[in-house]
């Protein structure tokens, strides 16, 4: 039997719990296939899982391996697909919320929950796109039905998410209001945000006004962000709480005063992923990558992620 290269944890706790193992290599299932992970990005949700929250919850108890961002090259396809073939070079995030054990030298997933990398892109850079650009790109498209002219408020624009966010906002033709630290803002507008707030010197809610629809990135455990968002929106605008979902509290304030609130969570979206290539390709959007570690030191981008104020998106080198 053939063997790989994988992060795993035993319990969940700190960065220390994640090492380096030695596990059976996955082989494909009928419409599945095997992808050699070059690369993986790392999460908030990564971390969240690790400490026994998360994601933690679907996957049950450790032992598991992480991660959902894979870019990599197809190794071998299971009876039935037709849409890709060995050598071809690949990213996703399968399974989501389900392990997809990204954290490791080969993954398998139903060939669909994959698209073809952006060619523009290393594997380093395109291992940072699936899950933050889909959680944007589905906040945005799908749930909010953004139309040009309306204008958005992302916050923490300056992330894994909120940088893909003001982005296809942007492109969407939407106003784009994004708030970061101060020295962010010059980055931030280059990626097309219209106004820039630091949180840091001014209260957000007495900052801007009128705004179709907020993507929040931050949530409410963090000085009430989501609640303090209501007092933004237009009547009947939208607020997609995206990292702590939306409380009965938070719902009936917003019904109280004619808005909408909903908590968003990602799906796996091989379609939206070719879109998100296109528009890469196509110079439309651009990827950031604060730090490359490799796979061994899971644990230090672990801990370099969780101190926060990351621009962009940290990765793991796999193979």
């Amino acid at each position: 039997m053939a063997h790989m290269r994988a992060v795993s944890q035993d319990a969940f706790g700190g960065p220390e719990v994640l090492r380096t193992v030695e596990q059976p290599r996955p082989e494909p299932l009928p419409t599945e296939v095997l992808v050699r992970v070059v690369a993986a990005g790392v999460n908030p949700v990564d971390v969240k899982t690790r400490e026994g929250g998360g994601m933690a919850g679907v996957l049950g108890e450790p032992p598991f391996v992480l991660g959902w961002d894979v870019s990599g090259v197809v190794e071998e396809t299971g009876f039935g697909v037709h849409t890709l073939a060995p050598g071809d070079e690949v990213y996703g995030m399968p399974h989501f919320p389900r392990q997809a054990g990204a954290y490791a030298e080969y993954v398998t997933a139903p060939s669909r929950q994959f698209a073809r990398k952006p060619r523009s892109l290393s594997h380093d850079e395109a291992a940072a796109v699936p899950l933050a650009a889909l959680t944007a790109w589905q906040a945005l498209v799908d749930a909010a039905g953004i139309r040009p002219g309306q204008r958005v408020l992302v916050h923490a624009a300056a992330g894994g998410v909120g940088h893909f966010a003001v982005q296809f906002a942007r492109h969407l033709g939407a106003y784009v209001i994004g708030t970061a630290r101060a020295s962010k803002h010059e980055w931030l507008r280059g990626l097309g945000a219209d106004e820039v707030i630091d949180y840091t010197s001014v209260r957000f809610e007495q900052a801007v006004k009128d705004v179709d629809v907020v993507v929040d990135l931050v949530g409410d455990e963090h000085d009430a962000t989501s609640t303090r968002s209501l007092e933004v929106l237009s009547p009947g605008g939208l607020l997609l709480a995206v990292p702590s979902g939306v409380s009965p509290d938070l719902l009936r304030r917003a019904g109280e005063r004619g808005l909408r609130a909903s908590g968003f969570l990602v799906e796996p979206d091989g379609a939206a992923l070719t879109r998100i290539a296109e528009l890469i390709d196509g110079g439309h959007v651009r990827v950031e990558v604060e730090e490359v570690f490799p796979l061994e030191q899971a644990g230090a981008a672990h801990e370099r992620l969780a101190r926060g104020r990351a621009r962009g998106k940290l990765v793991l080198r796999v193979g």
